[in-house]
């Protein structure tokens, strides 16, 4: 019996603490991919129920919830399109003094398309004639490679603000083209302001990528639509007047 009563009880200290060093391990090597898997970009966009200044006559107002709700939801596809895609752009900078016009072309390198099931109404008020709603968007693992690409190597910010046609008789019509344009305008803007920032001579010409960084905002401006949007911008090629 006393050599029963003074044997010496198992010890699991070592296999405790194993255990715990396994779980820490296993916790740290999941964490990135729990933290990727929850990530959500979220934006709020605001939609008129009502024209503004006679602007969009040729379309039908005051818009209905439907209406409201499809606007907000296309707009929001293209924002959250030019986060994670964003474009390629080709800017002719343009010279009066040589006769050379502006040009600034943007191509789209993907869209959310509609109907995508990571794009969400996460809240929605309609207040003074116009719909306010909070959207999100969980992107998938290509998408967040996408996003990723965006926030390293030579990437730089700039904000910017952007101008569109009020609406109406006009070369752009209807109000998803002119939102569209006072948004493409600002991204403009900002590649133009980024290139008189770091250039001494005036290039003729640049290339590169060109990405949204949050949802812009829209405002009234002596009789225009007003885009203020941040963008991260990625400049590949310089081309100077000399070379031509």
């Amino acid at each position: 019996m006393d050599r029963l009563n003074h044997q010496p009880l198992p010890c699991y200290t070592d296999n405790v603490g194993m255990m715990r060093r396994i779980e820490l391990v296993f916790v740290l090597f999941l964490l990135p991919l729990f933290l990727a898997a929850q990530e959500v970009l979220r934006g709020e966009v605001m939609v008129e129920l009502e024209p503004v200044l006679g602007a969009f006559m040729d379309e039908k107002y005051p818009l209905d919830k439907d209406d409201a709700y499809r606007r907000a939801l296309e707009e929001a596809a293209l924002f959250f399109s030019a986060q994670i895609y964003g474009w390629s752009f080709n800017y002719d900078i343009g010279e009066g003094a040589r006769g050379i016009r502006e040009n600034f072309e943007l191509t789209p390198l993907g869209t959310i398309p509609w109907g995508d099931t990571g794009l969400r109404v996460t809240h929605a008020e309609f207040r003074d004639m116009r719909l306010y709603t909070w959207m999100d968007y969980r992107p998938r693992e290509n998408q967040l490679r996408r996003i990723r690409a965006w926030r390293t190597g030579t990437i730089r910010k700039v904000q910017a603000v952007g101008y569109g046609p009020l609406g109406g008789p006009v070369e752009i019509s209807g109000w998803f083209a002119i939102r569209k344009a006072a948004l493409e305008d600002a991204a403009r803007a900002g590649v133009r302001a980024m290139l008189q920032g770091s250039e001494r001579n005036r290039p003729k010409e640049s290339r590169g990528f060109i990405s949204l960084e949050t949802f812009p905002r829209y405002f009234m401006d002596s009789g225009r639509w007003a885009c203020s949007a941040r963008f991260l911008v990625e400049i590949k090629e310089i081309v100077p007047f000399p070379v031509y």
